[in-house]
């Protein structure tokens, strides 16, 4: 069971073509693997944004995108965590009959037991209404990855503390946040405090991984960047800009226990 985990954080700009963004899945995964990553993490919507109708790109988790991400960790010996969309229910709209979809986290990888995580918090906030083609999740999901045990939360989540005490509760010791943040007035404030406040309510390691930032991001949840990694007390240990990039950072549990006995909140 290693006291260190090398994680990095794949920050992308995903398009409207699930084959073109399972093309930078597997060119994160290499170039994070060939870092010697072992974690290699993916934003919020890397399958599709949310500039596109996400019923007509969501795929079941047996279908081709979900099939390459598995495929190329297990090629390179990585554990991935890849943003994606699957069926969900239909619903009435003012428009009609609409499926809506899950706003899905994959894990996946080499020596892993495979999760999948359903965003619980839908963004009904500002002017979206994530609801309205987003079904929400239920559980609270963590997995073990070479003896670390990982929870996972997505974008809107960072927001609700709760959640991220019962991880650490749970004996999450690393939680993942997948996103695409919008951007505003005030927002890329929100983001960086909110990642270090729900650290700290975890006592666990956060790495958050957002989509990089386009000229649209002021128009909705489409990409801020400022992928972050937060130690157990809250502290940035590192972070990335505006643009595409890797986030590569070694993680030590010590550090978990050493914050956990000395304030201990859980």
């Amino acid at each position: 069971m290693p006291d260190l985990l090398r994680v990095a954080g794949v920050q992308v700009e995903s398009t409207e073509d699930p084959a073109d963004n399972l093309g930078l899945v597997r060119d994160g995964i290499r170039r994070a693997g060939d870092l010697g990553a072992r974690l290699v993490v993916f934003p919020e919507a890397t399958m599709a944004p949310f500039t596109r109708r996400l019923d007509t790109a969501a795929e079941p988790l047996d279908g081709p995108f979900a099939d390459g991400v598995r495929a190329a960790a297990q090629e390179h010996g990585v554990v991935a965590v890849v943003g994606m969309f699957t069926p969900a229910d239909e619903v009435e709209t003012d428009r009609g009959p609409r499926r809506r979809v899950h706003n899905t986290l994959l894990l996946t990888g080499a020596g892993v037991e495979e999760a999948t995580y359903r965003k619980i918090h839908l963004f009904d906030a500002f002017t979206t209404r994530e609801s309205d083609t987003v079904a929400p999740g239920e559980e609270v999901v963590t997995a073990k990855v070479d003896g670390w045990t990982v929870g996972l939360a997505t974008c809107f989540d960072v927001r609700f503390p709760d959640l991220f005490t019962e991880l650490g509760r749970g004996g999450s010791e690393l939680v993942v946040l997948p996103a695409s943040w919008g951007d505003g007035p005030g927002k890329a404030e929100q983001w960086d405090l909110l990642v270090q406040a729900r650290a700290h309510d975890a006592q666990a390691w956060l790495l958050a991984v957002g989509q990089a930032w386009t000229p649209r991001s002021t128009e909705g949840p489409f990409g801020i960047g400022r992928s972050a990694l937060a130690d157990p007390t809250g502290a940035v240990r590192s972070r990335l800009d505006a643009g595409p990039g890797i986030l590569l950072a070694d993680i030590d549990r010590d550090k978990v226990a050493e914050t956990r006995q000395r304030v201990p909140i859980l």
